[in-house]
């Protein structure tokens, strides 16, 4: 069992490794979902599986995951407004709207520079030494 959830933990860290870059590069609203997707998904299996991993080793991983997924909500939250207000028949130059593109624009820049930052410092290679994968 213990091989098995390796090599799963494995395949969902390498997914969020390639989500996280790809939306470092562009922070785009389908990036943002798919890097959702990859941080539910491994968190998930840290929590699952977390019995076969080194003693509490997951739980800080899933802190940081909790933290990243923050940052993503909040460019995802002013995606779903902007949507909303369009939807509602709002035109795009409404000051409000203007408002949403503003703070998403730099939610989004807060998150480019974060994930930057993981890469940098290869949080992707310290997670699967810390989780022995």
């Amino acid at each position: 069992m213990r091989a098995y959830v390796q090599r799963q933990t494995g395949l969902l860290l390498r997914r969020f490794a390639t989500q996280a870059t790809h939306t470092a590069r562009t922070a785009d609203a389908d990036a943002i979902h798919d890097l959702r997707v990859a941080i539910r998904r491994l968190s998930r299996c840290l929590r699952v599986f977390g019995q076969f991993y080194p003693a509490g080793s997951w739980k800080p991983v899933r802190r940081r995951l909790a933290d990243l997924m923050d940052l993503c909500g909040s460019v995802r939250d002013c995606d779903i407004a902007i949507d909303l207000l369009k939807q509602a028949g709002v035109r795009v130059t409404a000051p409000l709207v203007r408002q949403l593109r503003a703070k998403r624009r730099a939610a989004a820049q807060e998150l480019q520079l974060e994930l930057q930052g993981w890469k940098v410092r290869s949080v992707s290679r310290q997670w699967r030494m810390r989780l022995e994968l």
